[in-house]
């Protein structure tokens, strides 16, 4: 290594004070935000809510302050279905009563895990991945696994409690509580019985944080037409048994990964991702990304919302809903080029799936999508009622995944998917979406 020596420090000082540039931007920045001063209106005049296909959904919905948006952005999804069946104006179904239970399933999966790695070393490095713990964060499959099991509720009959839209503290204390686990279970002799005790207390603390899952419940809703409707008599499973059924079998995640260790049109899944113990695992198949926007197309034409992952931590103007990756120009302003290719992103860990919505609409000139309109679950005081937008570029570059009906793939796509999978680290970007 070498150091920094105190000459070459002045002789970058002595370029920097050359470039009268630099003094504008630096008496700009002493009061104003960098994405503020880095603003390109030029990029963003055409990011208007006008779409070719444009899918009518209910309003948005708030993960407040959790990580939930996998599990909003599914029950958004299949609330769609059970609305059209009984031509509901808006309602939602119960994200809480399904974090329960992931949660839930989760700590049981770690711990699992840890009596698993028991004799492994401290500075293993999936051990210590491991050691992060547990998050809100999920998968497709997880959700799937969740309420194949457990069915689902609307949000009345278990309603969201402070704890329930504020995780920070309750993961902190889980986690730690794991990590503890982790020690003891190394030297214990009755590692049931150390599990038993755990869990006990895991799951006392989840009731007390989001309240007592109910067993039974009434269906109330109101129509388009201004009726009201009651059907008595529901438990979990037995509604998502008539209003879902097997209709999730029908979907599969579709991922577009551009990176060396995952050639196109193979599935993958990866280690230790996962919450329920025996369940689905967690599985993609890696496509270009032209063949996933021609899949993602062909499901909203048919008047269906699209689940999906992506990565919204650059380029976004949350107060206004516009998802671009022009509308910033740090390159200009404060000479920093961001800009990856999508695979080196993934690999040099710049950019990972941290976020998932819903595809509700698209706008198609010449044959080519040129921005897309999203579902969001951050409330309806950003964007249009919490609805976003994406411009095609930004789409391009930081959408990971989607969720597809498989009527829509090929016959050798559905077999690609299909085959055993090429199983990733834990620590994969693929699997990003679950912290």
């Amino acid at each position: 290594m070498e150091q920094l020596s105190k000459e070459y420090l002045d002789s970058l000082l002595s370029k920097y004070n050359a470039d009268k540039k630099n003094d504008i931007v630096r008496h700009a920045l002493t009061k104003s935000d960098i994405d503020i001063l880095s603003s390109n209106q030029d990029t963003i005049k055409d990011m208007d809510f006008n779409f070719d296909i444009n899918v009518k959904t209910m309003k948005a919905t708030n993960q407040k302050a959790s990580g939930r948006c996998w599990i909003f952005a599914a029950t958004n999804f299949l609330r769609e279905i059970i609305g059209k069946k009984n031509n509901i104006e808006f309602f939602e179904l119960s994200q809480s009563y399904v974090a329960f239970y992931d949660k839930l399933e989760k700590l049981n999966y770690f711990l699992d895990a840890f009596i698993e790695m028991k004799d492994a070393d401290y500075d293993d490095r999936t051990f210590a991945f491991m050691l992060q713990g547990i998050g809100d964060g999920g998968q497709w499959d997880m959700f799937v696994n969740v309420v194949k099991k457990y069915g689902v509720c609307p949000k009345n009959a278990y309603p969201e409690t402070y704890v329930s839209s504020a995780t920070r503290i309750l993961n902190s204390l889980l986690n730690a509580e794991l990590r503890r686990f982790a020690c003891e279970v190394k030297t214990t002799k009755d590692v049931k019985a150390l599990k038993e005790d755990y869990l006990t207390r895991f799951y006392n603390a989840l009731v007390s944080c989001y309240g007592v899952p109910p067993k039974s419940f009434d269906f109330e809703y109101t129509d388009k037409n201004g009726v009201c409707h009651v059907e008595e008599g529901y438990t979990p499973e037995s509604f998502f048994e008539k209003y879902v059924g097997n209709t999730l079998d029908e979907y599969v995640s579709i991922i577009n990964a551009p990176t060396k260790d995952k050639p196109f049109n193979k599935s993958y899944t990866v280690k230790y991702l996962g919450n329920v113990v025996g369940g689905k695992i967690v599985k993609h198949l890696n496509l270009p990304m032209e063949r996933m926007k021609q899949l993602i197309i062909g499901q909203l034409k048919d008047n269906e919302i699209v689940w999906f992952g992506s990565d919204v931590a650059g380029y976004g103007d949350r107060l206004k809903g516009v998802w671009d990756d022009g509308q910033f120009d740090f390159k200009t302003f404060i000479d920093l080029d961001l800009k990856m290719e999508k695979g080196d992103s993934l690999d040099y860990r710049s950019s990972a799936m941290n976020h998932a919505m819903c595809i509700t609409g698209v706008s198609i000139r010449n044959n080519v999508p040129t921005k897309w309109k999203i579902e969001n679950s951050w409330g309806t005081d950003r964007g249009q009622g919490g609805y976003y937008i994406m411009s095609a570029s930004w789409f391009d570059q930081f959408t990971y995944q989607a969720v597809i009906n498989k009527k829509y793939l090929t016959a050798e796509e559905l077999a690609q998917y299909e085959a055993e999978p090429i199983e990733l680290k834990p620590w994969d970007p693929m699997g990003s979406l679950a912290k």
